[in-house]
């Protein structure tokens, strides 16, 4: 695949997952990832993918991958925490949430590092959610 057939892929899979279409997407990125697999942005865009294919495991691999490559990006350490919290990993996804918010004190991560902060109050704890299986399905 030539770079320019990469750079193609990519943003065809970009487009998919903003009209969430992550099962797409993902189809897409494969020989993206055959050449590129270590740019956050890639990782990110994996990342963002799974998340929204709700394969969270998979979804925190990609994103604990990009702040390993660069661990200045904010939005990263946003979405790994939403990720976490998801899982019901409410202590880590305030830890990488509170990052991002001062990283980028960004009003909109602020009302999510406040959400967290609410949960966790209301739970007792950070690793749940007061029912016993993590998952507020309970």
């Amino acid at each position: 695949m030539s770079s320019g057939d990469i750079v193609e892929a990519f943003r065809q899979a970009e487009t998919l997952v903003t009209q969430r279409r992550p099962l797409e997407a993902l189809r897409v990125l494969e020989p993206v990832l055959d050449t590129a697999s270590d740019k956050p942005s890639v990782q990110l865009l994996l990342g963002r993918a799974y998340l929204f294919s709700a394969q969270l495991h998979r979804a925190e691999r990609a994103f604990a991958r990009v702040i390993e490559l660069d661990p200045s990006d904010h939005y990263a350490r946003l979405v790994l925490g939403r990720t976490l919290q998801r899982q019901g990993r409410l202590d880590e996804a305030q830890t990488q949430i509170r990052l991002a918010a001062t990283m980028y004190p960004d009003p909109a991560y602020q009302e999510m590092l406040g959400e967290i902060n609410a949960r966790i109050a209301v739970n007792g704890n950070g690793n749940g959610n007061g029912n016993g299986n993590g998952n507020g399905n309970g």
